[in-house]
């Protein structure tokens, strides 16, 4: 299974003149410097306006590659499903495939959402109903789990509702963390994905 890294790469860390920009850096830049707000709770700030003082440039910069705010959010909430994943690619293939790699792949998930809650949050909320015709992160991530089903539970005769059994039940794993229903526990996490993944081979 090959492995595409879909997330954002810049060189530089802070705020930059506009000309240091090559043609094309603009628009990563300014979905790091939205990632960045995000990790730091700052959500609440996510327009044009204070991105472009983030990065060092004027607000209709940003215009070319973000026509409003709403563009800025699904290309925020779509690099969250392209790094999740990735994640869930790298714990399929770290624990070699099969049963093992589709248990990791659901931890995974759990630990994303716990490691990137605003992310998280932000990239299941939006609808970004214009990208149906387009396989995005969330599409990949999906795709994966649903091979992992085929790979790790030959026998199941449903693998799309198998697949969406084990997605809600991560997700609402995730959920119940996020909302401080119960205390982040790793080894729980592990122990809670490993029955509720186990339990599709039954």
């Amino acid at each position: 299974m090959a492995i595409e890294d879909n997330s954002v790469n810049i060189k530089s860390d802070g705020a930059k003149a506009a000309g240091a920009y090559h043609h094309g850096d603009l628009r990563a830049a300014v979905i790091a410097a939205g990632l960045k707000r995000l990790a730091a709770g700052d959500d609440g700030e996510l327009g044009l306006r204070a991105l472009a003082r983030d990065v060092g440039v004027s607000a209709t910069a940003l215009y070319r590659h973000f026509p409003d705010k709403e563009a800025l959010l699904d290309a925020l909430a779509d690099e969250g499903l392209r790094r999740l994943g990735a994640l869930q690619a790298q714990a399929w293939l770290k624990a070699g495939g099969k049963v093992g790699g589709f248990k990791a792949i659901g931890a995974a998930y759990v630990r994303f959402a716990h490691d990137e809650p605003a992310l998280f949050r932000l990239s299941f909320t939006r609808q970004m109903p214009d990208r149906k015709d387009e396989e995005d992160g969330g599409e990949v991530a999906y795709n994966l789990l649903r091979a992992g089903i085929g790979e790790a539970l030959p026998g199941v005769t449903e693998p799309d509702a198998a697949a969406l059994h084990a997605w809600a039940l991560v997700h609402g794993l995730a959920m119940l963390i996020l909302d401080r229903r119960i205390d982040w526990d790793e080894a729980l996490v592990d122990k809670v994905v490993g029955l509720t993944f186990g339990g599709l081979a039954r």
